[in-house]
């Protein structure tokens, strides 16, 4: 795929992993960005940080359905079709689930999966009059390998997981590459409740992803030759995978029993 003059419509992308993503897709030449985030602010500061690229910035909720809608609309106004789709954009709450706020679980669901679905669906007419288009989701490490107290999380990851698969072979006629990326434990806002030692950097998740977008891979999964190791001893020998959380269950309560981010 050539990025160069493309036009890349991204979600949460004022901060983290998102606004990584930006800074590395200028580099090849992309200058025309459509935004959606939750904060007015942080959306602004984009253009200050980025005086290079040409920004479409939308303040809004991507759970909430009547936001999308505004937001394609928003994007239509000003551009004919769609290259790069990126739904990034996702929350997290790490709790056992008797505990976990009904408002936490719901809108985890609705902001990792069903807002990413719904985006995707309005903005495919967009995406199909590109003549080469991509669509690249964000999923997790734990879109793989399910963790215990982060269930909800997991299972909206796993989600954006087999939606892509699902995607992938639906559109697979088309002119859109459908990509998904797996980040390990990233150094964002969202994992500053965490209590993680060893981080990936926001810019390297970037990279990789583009890298694997240039090279039309279907799955790029962070976390080295120990991850997909796991990945498959965990599809392979799940219980494999249960007796050592088993065996460290105390220290995984310990280190996610303040991750929230909302």
């Amino acid at each position: 795929m050539e990025l160069k003059d493309k036009k890349v419509l991204i979600t949460g992308g004022s901060a983290g992993i998102g606004k990584a993503l930006i800074k590395e897709l200028l580099t090849h030449g992309v200058k025309d960005f459509a935004v959606i985030g939750r904060s007015q602010d942080k959306l602004n500061a984009l253009k200050d940080e980025f005086k290079d690229a040409d920004f479409i910035l939308v303040s809004a909720d991507i759970s909430r359905l009547e936001a999308i809608e505004r937001l394609v609309k928003e994007v239509s106004k000003t551009w004919d079709h769609i290259d790069l789709l990126i739904n990034n954009a996702g929350v997290v709450s790490a709790d056992p689930l008797q505990d976990m706020t009904d408002e936490d679980l719901v809108n985890q669901i609705n902001i990792n999966l069903t807002g990413l679905i719904l985006l995707t669906k309005k903005a495919l007419p967009l995406l199909l009059k590109s003549e080469d288009a991509g669509l690249m989701n964000m999923s997790s490490g734990l879109g793989y390998i399910a963790k215990p107290f982060y269930s909800v999380y997991a299972a909206t990851k796993a989600g954006v997981r087999h939606f892509s698969e699902a995607m992938r072979r639906e559109l697979i006629f088309e002119n859109i590459h459908v990509m998904t990326i797996y980040p390990t434990a990233t150094d964002t806002d969202m994992m500053t409740s965490a209590r993680v030692d060893r981080m990936d950097s926001p810019e390297l998740v970037a990279q990789k992803s583009i890298e694997g977008l240039l090279n039309k891979e279907i799955n790029v999964i962070l976390g080295g030759e120990q991850r997909i190791k796991d990945i498959a001893t965990n599809f392979n020998h799940p219980l494999e995978i249960d007796k050592s959380v088993r065996e460290n269950y105390e220290a995984y309560k310990e280190r996610t029993k303040e991750h929230r981010a909302m």
